[in-house]
């Protein structure tokens, strides 16, 4: 129950900032002692199922034009199912997973909303690098990218706060459910699918939560607010992290 309450929780803070929450609830199921083959495929999951309602709320509000994110989608969606697909370490899995946290943290933390005017002129490929690059590393650890694709976005002045809180939504979709079906792919038999009955509750869990931050982003708390804490919660996380990472490397 205490797991699914901090999903609850993760899902709510980053719902509000346009995220899934992929990053922080894998680093919470390899802190529970969560198998490894099963864990990206929950995180996924749970980013699929928290997003898929602010993608379709960006939509309605008209804060998403394709024509100008493809670059980014295009190439990013193949190379999550390849990250997916890979068999990596435990070692490296933490490692990789408690580098991302860090550096999302310390960027989130440091990072000003400012509404600024929208760049469409970027170089598409530009973008296609980025979307590549971030692609991979979201199959890879079982999360969407869009913690990473946000303070490029903002670094390169691509638009707004809530522009790009749109299409990072978006692009942790479709990274998600490309980075699921790899990892599901890995799955070679019936009983390794049963391990993750015993974390139903997760998914409910995250889609109330999320519909929560959905509506405080678009209605009631302040951006600079919920990203605060959203950095603090990450930082943390990932500190946990690199001392597992440690006391492995080690071992």
């Amino acid at each position: 129950m205490k797991l699914a309450l901090a999903f609850f929780v993760t899902a709510v803070l980053y719902a509000s900032v346009g995220f899934g929450g992929g990053s922080t609830y894998t680093a919470l199921l390899v802190l529970s002692g969560a198998p490894l083959t099963i864990i990206p495929i929950i995180s996924l999951a749970c980013n699929i199922t928290v997003v898929s309602g602010n993608s379709v709320q960006y939509l309605r509000a008209k804060l998403i034009s394709l024509s100008h994110i493809w670059p980014f989608l295009v190439f990013s969606v193949p190379m999550a199912w390849i990250g997916g697909r890979l068999e990596i370490s435990e070692t490296l899995f933490i490692g990789l997973l408690a580098i991302s946290l860090f550096f999302a943290g310390i960027t989130l933390l440091m990072k000003r909303t400012v509404e600024i005017k929208s760049k469409t002129s970027k170089s598409r490929l530009f973008n296609a690098i980025i979307g590549a690059g971030l692609g991979l590393l979201s199959g890879m650890v079982g999360i969407g990218g869009g913690i990473f694709l946000a303070p490029i976005l903002h670094h390169t002045q691509w638009g707004n706060a809530k522009r790009i809180a749109a299409v990072c939504s978006l692009f942790i979709l479709v990274n998600s459910i490309s980075g699921l079906s790899g990892q599901l792919m890995k799955m070679e038999t019936v009983e390794q699918i049963n391990i993750l009955q015993p974390y139903w509750l997760l998914l409910p869990m995250v889609l109330v939560g999320g519909s929560i931050g959905n509506r405080l982003s678009l209605k009631i708390l302040s951006q600079t607010t919920i990203r605060k804490l959203t950095a603090i919660l990450i930082l943390f996380v990932a500190l946990r992290l690199l001392w597992k990472f440690y006391t492995l490397s080690l071992s």
